[in-house]
């Protein structure tokens, strides 16, 4: 199998790393804008060599698009453009609503797969790329009806070589409503946090001397790269923005019971809060 992998930053590179030592990938070819990032995904073996996109994407059996989710909207059409009518690419990307109206009407469509790994770490760039990132985790399938079966099963095979559990949500713009909760407001929390604590630390120095486990796990995503997490907000705005609301409304309500003294209401809040435990153990 030919593999082009376009992006090789943690998710591209990590793809690339597994299809490779599980035997998927028997060509792997990247497409990297930065020229030290190439650099540094030859040298690691990441991929066997960098072409241009078209050149790249002309030889794949099966293209895998892991770039910014504005870039990828970009890109996909000229990438469906130049494939061959066997091949298949899918994009990885956090957001899938509007990716999958960019191109529903390209006469290529149904070669294309949207799908959202739930993977990840909080680090960036070939270097932060490892083999096994994907076991266990799950991916979701967008729109799966509208792809051609060949493709399907080829993007599927991939997944089960990257040992991921598959769930398929059939409307897009049902998957980034849903992911803006589970995912994207997490990261909003942690980078906000983070400014927080950092603003304060300007005026008492000591202040994260006393960080702990506890918030080192909360502020984890505050390290995430701003150029990928800032197109995925805006292309989900609407529902980041409806996260926030409701997100908001609690937290003024915890405030309100802090400046009252209001020790049940806390209590009550916090009570329910632990149902989370029924979900995530």
């Amino acid at each position: 199998m030919n593999v082009t992998v376009i992006g090789l930053g943690l998710i591209g590179g990590s793809i690339a790393i597994s299809l490779r030592k599980r035997g998927f990938a028997t060509h792997l070819v990247g497409v990297e804008s930065s020229e030290a990032h190439a650099a540094q995904a030859l040298k690691l073996g990441l991929v066997d060599e960098i072409l241009p996109l078209a050149e790249a994407v002309t030889t794949a059996d099966i293209v895998a698009l892991a770039v910014p989710v504005n870039i990828a909207r970009e890109m996909l059409p000229e990438i469906l453009d130049n494939m061959k009518p066997d091949a298949a690419v899918v994009d990885v990307g956090s957001t899938k609503n509007g990716i999958c109206t960019a191109i529903h009407n390209h006469p290529k469509r149904s070669q294309y797969v949207a799908s959202h790994p739930m993977a990840g770490t909080e680090y960036s760039g070939p270097a932060a790329a490892v083999d096994r990132l994907f076991d266990g985790k799950k991916v979701i399938i967008c729109e799966q009806e509208l792809s051609a079966g060949f493709a399907l099963k080829r993007v599927l095979a991939m997944y089960k070589t990257l040992k991921m559990d598959v769930l398929s949500y059939a409307d897009a713009a049902a998957h980034d409503r849903h992911v803006a909760y589970v995912s994207h407001i997490s990261h909003v929390s942690s980078f906000m946090l983070g400014l927080t604590v950092l603003e304060v630390e300007k005026s008492e120095s000591h202040i994260l001397d006393l960080a702990g486990t506890g918030f080192a796990s909360t502020v984890r995503l505050a390290k995430s790269s701003p150029e990928t997490w800032t197109p995925i907000f805006l292309q989900n705005a609407d529902s980041v923005s409806h996260a926030l609301e409701k997100y908001i409304e609690n937290l003024q309500q915890f405030k309100s019971y802090i400046d009252t003294n209001n020790a049940e209401g806390l209590r009550k809040l916090m009570t329910e809060a632990n149902e989370i435990k029924k979900i995530i153990k």
